[in-house]
């Protein structure tokens, strides 16, 4: 896969509020300054590194979600190797925490509860989340060709690292295939998100899910941080030898659900391999009177599992994903 039109004519500057970056340069800028109550100075760093021969923009996001470090981690690694300063075409955009005050926060949320990935596109009169969203697609959307927004699973939720992307869109299947993470899921977009508005403007954002929240995985953080390298060695952006991924397309995913309240337990690792009407999971009641066995209702993968021993009838608690 390529793209064309952008190898032809990448933009000789990048502008990210009024900074100029050249092709050839590498340089910190801040997407925008904002002020918190106590006229603290919140700053949004984006790292950009530009090689002197046209090629692809690439962003790289992370912390979307203040307590989702694992995609912080990446990004950090990835700086701190220099691989970026070794592009041979094309440029990349790193911003490890989109979200900092939710980041200082160890919160998923924003001060007013909104969820900034359902902020978009946002406004410059707006709430913080709406101001930052706006901002987003106002400095820095414009000026990628496609991007990695990094995730992970709630604090229970631990997501085996899978890329999610719309299958019917071949671009962004072409990409996700590039990047070869363990799992790539067909994954419809949700409104308000980053990913649909990028996509709005013709930007094909991958969402690569890994590991739970304020829990650094290796798992997680190694497959993202090859994904990265995979994904730029195959659109011509590097010449370093990068690590192969296996990868399993799932086309259709479903939970499975507690059918009783009690004390949750699993002896299956996730990722692992499960057949139709295998037992994947126990609930008992606390005082050791009943025990329901749970079933898996599909052959599959296990993509995610719920790490919480106390469960509710109806709670998520297995995640599967089907060829």
């Amino acid at each position: 896969m390529s793209f064309t039109k952008h190898i032809e004519g990448m933009p000789r500057q990048i502008v990210i509020n009024k900074q100029i970056i050249h092709a050839g340069e590498a340089k910190e800028v801040n997407m925008n300054v904002y002020r918190l109550p106590t006229r603290t100075i919140m700053e949004i760093p984006v790292h950009v590194y530009r090689a002197v021969s046209d090629g692809p923009v690439l962003l790289l996001s992370a912390g979307m979600h203040g307590d989702e470090t694992n995609g912080i981690e990446i990004l950090r690694q990835l700086i701190r190797s220099g691989i970026f300063n070794k592009l041979v075409k094309g440029s990349v955009l790193a911003m490890p925490i989109i979200n900092i005050i939710s980041f200082l926060n160890h919160s998923r949320d924003l001060p007013d509860g909104k969820d900034l990935n359902r902020c978009f596109p946002g406004s410059q009169s707006g709430s913080l989340g709406s101001r930052i969203a706006y901002d987003m697609m106002k400095e820095i959307v414009p000026q990628i060709d496609l991007g990695v927004d990094f995730h992970t699973g709630g604090a229970r939720i631990n997501n085996y690292p899978q890329v999610r992307c719309l299958f019917k869109d071949k671009q962004s299947l072409d990409l996700a295939k590039m990047f070869g993470s363990p799992f790539i899921l067909n994954s419809g977009y949700r409104e308000k998100s980053f990913r649909h508005e990028a996509a709005r403007q013709g930007k094909p954002v991958l969402v690569y899910e890994a590991g739970e929240s304020m829990r650094f995985n290796e798992k997680a953080i190694t497959e993202g941080v090859n994904g990265c390298l995979r994904l730029m060695k195959n659109l011509g952006m590097i010449a370093a030898e990068v690590p192969e991924g296996e990868t399993k397309i799932l086309n259709d995913t479903t939970w499975v659900r507690a059918t009783i309240s009690g004390l949750f337990r699993t002896s299956k690792k996730y990722g692992s391999e499960i057949k139709k009407n295998e037992v994947i999971g126990i609930i008992s009641d606390p005082y050791g009177e009943m025990e329901v066995e749970l079933k898996a209702p599909e052959t599959g993968y296990i993509i995610g599992i719920n790490n919480q021993p106390v469960i509710n009838e109806g709670d998520a608690l297995i995640h599967i994903g089907m060829e």
